[in-house]
């Protein structure tokens, strides 16, 4: 199996490496995350300039191009100064780019498409509810109800990152309770955020700061017909394969992470001075680096593999969920090291390498638990369904 780039791949990694060096240093993540209160528009603006926005939408409704492992190559690219603060381009190319560009009728694309590439528009994701974490259909509470001309929603959603200045929430919602089997009677609704009876609130957390996730209730929100994604009902077997390519991303951001551990790391080692030398000489230390080398590698390959295998059509449901235990597992370890190689530098707040652990320990919990994506994993080999 072939994973080279071709020359045109190669050709953006390094336009996207340039462009972080210098528009998205890992000097301006550490202040933007400290910023908790502030979305980093700055950022968001420098995405629209460098046409990320528009990378894998197609270039009739204004988009770049690209496939899973041109977003994949970007997201990665990203990750290594941003970590976390990469989901400012992610969650609006999800929830969507990805979600509508798939799904939508052609008036959608339309008229969604084109704005989301210019970066008029920014969008969040409204599946997750409170008590219910990674099982979505057996805490689904929130309902829309038929009216005419549209549906009435109510509900609560939670951890919406990026809600409270986004122009729509991708949300999920139950719109028929007599149905044989639990996946069915789930409807996508395009949300616009400003629609009345819609309060939005920040949620406090450990990393991501900026990004800003949030609780989201809806107190007989209107939504027209125009704004369903898909067909009525039938939510559930539209987020599968769009779920796959959260997971790609999602690894790929850990491969990013692990590239940006492991270039601070080898720079401390360089400079630091300790015990009448440099601390590189220490064999302990050169272990730990080495380490972290190798988690890399063997994150790339496999998040390699689960994107081309979506690029190519294949089935990449197991492959994508591999990739996400195994990635998240490994940055989170290597973002450790990158702490132990610091010393009492890495627990400042003045150092990226603390940002990297924080932010790559959400990555273990969602969009699934590492726990809940092994059970599937498991099912797929032929064990019983254990949830």
């Amino acid at each position: 199996m072939e994973f080279g780039l071709t020359e045109e791949q190669r050709d953006f990694v390094a336009f996207v490496r340039d462009w972080v060096d210098s528009e998205a240093p890992k000097s301006a993540a550490l202040a933007w995350e400290k910023d908790e209160s502030s979305f980093p528009e700055q950022l968001w603006n420098g995405m629209t300039k460098a046409g990320f926005h528009g990378i894998g939408l197609p270039e009739e409704h204004g988009g770049q191009g690209g496939d899973i492992v041109t977003q994949m190559l970007l997201a990665r690219g990203l990750a290594r100064s941003l970590a976390g603060l990469t989901w400012v381009w992610g969650i609006t190319s999800f929830a969507g780019g990805k979600s509508v560009g798939i799904y939508g009728t052609e008036e959608q694309k339309k008229y969604y498409l084109p704005r989301i590439c210019s970066g008029s528009d920014k969008w969040a994701i409204g599946f997750t509810e409170p008590g219910g974490g990674t099982d979505l259909l057996g805490a689904m509470k929130t309902r829309a109800r038929k009216v005419d001309g549209g549906w009435v929603l109510n509900g609560q959603k939670t951890w919406s990152s990026m809600s409270h200045v986004a122009d729509y929430i991708l949300l999920l919602a139950r719109t028929d309770d007599n149905v044989a089997k639990r996946t069915r009677g789930l409807t996508l609704f395009i949300l616009p955020t400003a629609s009345e009876g819609v309060q939005i609130t920040e949620i406090p957390k450990l990393g991501m700061r900026s990004l800003g996730s949030c609780d989201v209730f809806l107190d007989d929100v209107f939504v027209p017909d125009a704004n369903v994604l898909g067909e009525p009902g039938e939510a559930w077997y539209m987020l599968l394969p769009t779920l796959n390519n959260e997971r790609v991303m999602l690894s790929a951001f850990c491969v990013g992470i692990l590239d940006g551990v492991l270039e601070d790391a080898l720079q401390y080692l360089h400079e630091r001075e300790a015990f009448g030398g440099k601390i590189g000489r220490f064999q302990a230390l050169q272990h730990h680096v080495a380490n972290i080398a190798m988690w890399r590698d063997q994150a790339e390959l496999m998040v390699f593999k689960a994107a081309w295998l979506q690029s190519t059509g294949q089935d990449a449901y197991a492959a994508s969920n591999m990739a996400k235990i195994v990635a998240s597992e490994l940055a989170g370890q290597g973002a450790d090291l990158g702490l132990q190689i610091l010393g009492g530098m890495g627990y400042s707040a003045e150092t990226n390498m603390q940002r990297y652990w924080r932010d790559v320990r959400l990555f273990r919990i969602g969009p699934i638990t590492n726990e809940m994506a092994r059970n599937t994993i498991a099912e797929g080999l032929g064990l019983p369904r254990s949830f």
